[in-house]
């Protein structure tokens, strides 16, 4: 099994010391799950290097949410993606059982610019994922965010969600789908959700993209794994690689429920995950569940 969404930080924390003994203690925690690898993949916005790719992007949204938006930037755009991506090699180098990677949120018109960036860093893999449309953040808690919900269409807001992930498998600038189906996060899902099921998952085929199985739709309104079970099956039905994840934002979230994304792969039919090493892609067996006592 592996941990391929793990972050260093909270939401609500910006400005952060990082240490090897935190990447540490997520290694142990993890490998007591029977997770074998865990990638270090914090937000692309958190860095003050997104800054030149995000300047004006959201010029034309509305604007209250365009006000949201810039203090929502200038609240968490505050730390050194060097520093990071420094932090993160020194883990793997120290013997850490740890890949160099970093979320990267999707930028409408500008991934290109995102993947020259982020080119010059020695990632491992680079996970791609839809949090807002255009400047609304769907999946933010927040009364503005979430009364936006009110005011849409449900199968618009999927529609919308679809095109951008269109735009991010297409642009070739990330290697895994992050919870794919992130647009129910709130629990809003089209009466017939089979048609954006298809779309999402032949995003992720036909750009040669892994896509994530994530634990953490199940702590969400939608009480349920990212992909939905339906998702899922057409993503294995058209032979697309899966990681693991638990989308942790600290040590008591690392590897959580393993047990049952292991026994979801189980009955879907899947046996083995994909991990990346210099963003290239290598097998890793879904492996047995820990006996008691096990683990480093």
């Amino acid at each position: 099994m592996l941990d391929y969404h793990l972050h260093l930080w909270p939401h609500d924390q910006a400005d952060v010391s990082l240490q090897l003994e935190q990447i540490a203690d997520y290694c142990d925690r993890a490998n007591a799950a029977g997770v074998v690898e865990i990638a270090l993949t914090e937000h692309f916005f958190r860095f003050v290097q997104s800054e030149p790719i995000v300047a004006g992007l959201f010029d034309d949204a509305d604007p209250a949410l365009r006000a949201s938006m810039r203090g929502y930037w200038d609240r968490h755009a505050r730390n050194d993606l060097d520093l990071y991506v420094e932090t993160a090699v020194a883990a793997k180098e120290a013997g850490l059982p740890v890949v160099v990677g970093l979320e990267v949120d999707f930028y409408r018109g500008r991934m290109d610019a995102v993947g020259r960036l982020l080119d010059g860093y020695p990632f491992d893999v680079l996970l791609g994922s839809v949090h807002w449309i255009d400047a609304w953040r769907f999946d933010d808690f927040d009364p503005l965010s979430m009364g936006e919900w009110s005011t849409r269409q449900v199968d618009a807001c999927w529609d919308a969600y679809a095109d951008a992930i269109d735009e991010l498998a297409a642009s070739g600038a990330c290697d895994v789908l992050a919870h794919p189906d992130l647009i129910k996060v709130a629990g809003h899902v089209p009466e017939r959700p089979e048609e954006w099921w298809d779309r999402l998952a032949e995003a992720a085929a036909s750009s040669g993209m892994a896509a994530e199985v994530s634990s953490a739709g199940w702590v969400k309104p939608c009480s349920e794994q990212y992909p939905a079970r339906g998702l899922l099956d057409r993503l294995v039905a058209r032979g697309v690689g899966l990681t693991t994840a638990s989308d942790a934002h600290n040590l008591d979230r690392v590897a959580d429920r393993a047990d049952d994304l292991r026994a979801l792969l189980s009955s879907a039919g899947v046996d083995q995950l994909v991990g990346f090493e210099s963003r290239k892609p290598r097998v890793v067996p879904v492996g047995p569940a820990p006996a008691p006592g096990e683990g480093r």
